[in-house]
């Protein structure tokens, strides 16, 4: 691709402690070249960004493209075939591109059609985020999301051993157990538990040695805290964390995905018709969902972001992973670790952290550009008017802002 240089700007991540002001980036092959003040690229295209701030593109921990909530939406995907719910899936990763999102980790979809995806945008075929993905969740017979395509059930210490070799086969990134009930299955409670001490250390032991990183839904505080002390690297949800659970999470290095988000969505819910039992079920437990997120950031835990709602579905005037990180801030991690917890500190998580997360040479120019500065306030992002992943520009504000003026005049 054609060199491309972004002026007139301010640079923002997580490893500054404030912007860089009057800096240029540097885009070629798809990587950072240089990034900063003085910065010049002879004959490179050039944008001129008239003072907007440049971050890096963000990394959402809890995706599902194929997600369906019990509801109108649920019956919809439950229809689909295998080429529809691709096609499906692929409209997902284009929308969540485009709300400024550039790598996903996705933790249980449908079909084992993640790779498929996964692949295409890797090929260039489709648009979308680099994707790491966990391919079926694993849950025990009847457990969490097992009505949904997107688990695998296994029983015993043995069957969950090979549900983890087969997503591995399958080409997992990372594995993803349920470890509880949560707010979705009728049948159970957030605080049911799901697996035994076998099952679980199963799943970890075999995911470490294939070199895999595990994720666990997770509610109650009893099965939570076993999974921890098991080894257990990342704890999606923790709708029940103590402050004992939080610093032993802090301790043992155990990241948290916390998708606030889940606990205070009443209109997404209603707007996809999901049934009242479950609605009361969730924003029943946002009150402790807060609480356990408070005793995390007050233990120092490693907090990532994650919406499990689409990222770029339309809620309360912005995106749901911007009203993820609003919360996220809001609620005591303030913007600047909110920022941290977005792009860097995912990055680090995935192993990935020499080529995403922050803006530096040789990283990949995966790269979003706002009016406001997002290390301050992280509704910036809802003035998002750029995207660029892997150094082209994928969504423009501007540019059509002026295309739409020239139509005018000349109209």
């Amino acid at each position: 691709m054609p060199g491309l240089l972004l002026r007139n700007c301010a640079v923002v991540d997580a490893t500054t402690e404030r912007p860089v002001p009057d800096a240029a980036v540097w885009i070629e092959d798809g990587l950072i070249k240089a990034a900063g003040p003085g910065v010049v690229a002879p004959g490179c295209q050039e944008i001129d960004l008239g003072g907007a701030f440049v971050s890096p593109g963000l990394i959402n921990m809890h995706t599902h493209f194929s997600l369906s909530l019990p509801g109108k939406l649920k019956d919809k995907v439950s229809r689909m075939n295998p080429h529809e719910l691709a096609l499906y899936m692929a409209d997902g990763a284009r929308r969540t591109l485009h709300s400024g999102v550039t790598t996903v980790r996705c933790v249980g979809e449908r079909e084992h059609a993640d790779f498929a995806l996964r692949a295409a945008i890797a090929e260039g075929l489709v648009p979308g985020p680099r994707m790491f993905t966990a391919g079926r969740g694993l849950t025990c017979t009847g457990g969490h999301g097992h009505a949904s395509a997107g688990a695998m059930e296994c029983d015993g210490a043995t069957g969950f051993r090979r549900g983890v070799r087969t997503q591995i086969r399958a080409g997992a990134d990372l594995v993803k157990v349920m470890i509880s009930g949560g707010i979705s299955g009728q049948h159970e409670a957030i605080d049911t538990r799901q697996v035994t001490t076998e099952e679980l250390r199963a799943v970890i032991t075999t995911a470490h040695e294939w070199g895999r990183k595990v994720a666990a839904h997770a509610g109650p505080t009893a099965v939570t805290l076993e999974a921890v002390e098991l080894g257990i690297d990342c704890v999606e949800h923790g709708y029940e964390l103590t402050p004992e659970l939080a610093a032993l999470m802090a301790e043992r290095g155990c990241s948290y995905v916390p998708t606030l988000v889940v606990t205070r969505c009443k209109s997404f819910f209603d707007e996809l018709g999901v049934p009242e039992w479950m609605q009361q079920r969730s924003l029943g437990a946002g009150d402790r969902h807060l609480r356990s997120y408070r005793w995390a950031i007050a233990a120092g835990a490693d907090i990532l972001l994650g919406s499990d709602m689409p990222p770029f579905w339309r809620f309360e005037g912005t995106s749901a992973v911007v009203r993820e990180m609003e919360h996220m801030s809001d609620n005591g991690l303030g913007a600047r670790r909110t920022l941290a917890a977005a792009t860097l500190g995912p990055a680090r998580w995935l192993g990935v952290a020499d080529k995403l997360g922050s803006i530096a040479p040789g990283k990949y120019a995966d790269l979003v550009v706002t009016d406001a500065d997002p290390s301050e306030d992280v509704s910036a992002y809802r003035g998002l008017s750029m995207v660029i992943k892997n150094g082209e520009v994928v969504r423009d504000d501007r540019a059509r802002a002026v295309l739409g003026a020239r139509a005018v005049t000349a109209a």
